[in-house]
């Protein structure tokens, strides 16, 4: 799974993701602006996603391209879940035929629970986690095609 696209014709729409194997954090935002919104958190069962509630979130959306944080050890090495998110981005290209990048996401979650209002389900947390991947990915790129 590549990082960024290799070139940056125009400007697209990106729903991002929060991998995990009870429920997956989505959020969505676009190029033009660089900032993204916490949409929704899907249900999983041992990783694998509620498609229904994808396909509805697809058909919503309509994202151009998709982006999986990837849950890297702090030594940067890979862990399970970082492999089970790698795959969960192979389906969602398969699935929707978009492309699909991953990006680091270690202490995302961490970030999110400090930036996390009284009263903020988990739910919510992953969404806002999300939310935080998918606007440092907007930052990257953008620095990588100015």
């Amino acid at each position: 799974m590549d990082s960024f696209p290799v070139k940056k014709s125009r400007e697209f729409s990106v729903m991002g993701f929060d991998f995990g194997t009870k429920r997956i954090g989505v959020a969505f935002g676009q190029t033009l602006t660089g900032t993204a919104t916490a949409l929704a958190s899907v249900s999983a069962r041992d990783g694998i996603p509620d498609w229904q509630a994808l396909d509805k979130l697809m058909n919503d959306w309509k994202p151009d391209a998709f982006l999986v944080g990837l849950p890297y050890n702090m030594d940067d090495s890979e862990s399970e879940l970082l492999v089970r998110a790698r795959k969960f981005g192979n389906r969602l290209n398969g699935r929707y035929a978009k492309p699909c990048y991953g990006m680091d996401e270690r202490l995302s979650t961490f970030e999110a629970r400090g930036q996390r209002m009284r009263g903020e389900s988990e739910a919510q947390l992953d969404c806002l986690s999300a939310q935080l991947v998918l606007e440092a990915w907007f930052n990257e790129l953008a620095a990588r095609f100015t």
